[in-house]
């Protein structure tokens, strides 16, 4: 058994979530925090047999599509100034990240 651990942007949580549950994957839905763009994330915690685990990662990978977003500018308070960048930058948002991790008990009461 694994468990799937997949980071989302809140955009493509509802889409995963559908998608996870007609494939008939269970999954535990947590709220989370992006620390670059401090945007909102859905982290997916997915309990999967071994041999599902690659169905369970195209469900993920077919449901989150990474785009394009404009991030504001960072302020250098506190910061080094060389590094600022006064205008807004498009950065790459979305897709997931994903972590497949090995369960050596898994117990449901």
């Amino acid at each position: 058994m694994k468990l799937i651990t997949a980071i989302v942007q809140d955009q493509d949580s509802n889409k995963l979530s559908q998608a996870l549950i007609k494939h008939q994957f269970r999954a535990t839905k947590l709220a989370s925090t992006g620390g670059f763009l401090k945007a909102g994330n859905t982290t997916f915690m997915i309990g999967v047999e071994d041999d599902r685990v690659q169905e369970a990662l195209e469900v993920i990978k077919k449901n989150c599509q990474s785009r394009e977003q404009v991030a504001p500018p960072v302020s250098p308070m506190g910061g080094n100034v060389d590094a600022y960048v006064p205008y807004p930058v498009e950065v790459p948002v979305g897709g997931a990240t994903v972590f497949v991790l090995p369960v050596e008990q898994f117990h449901q009461f």
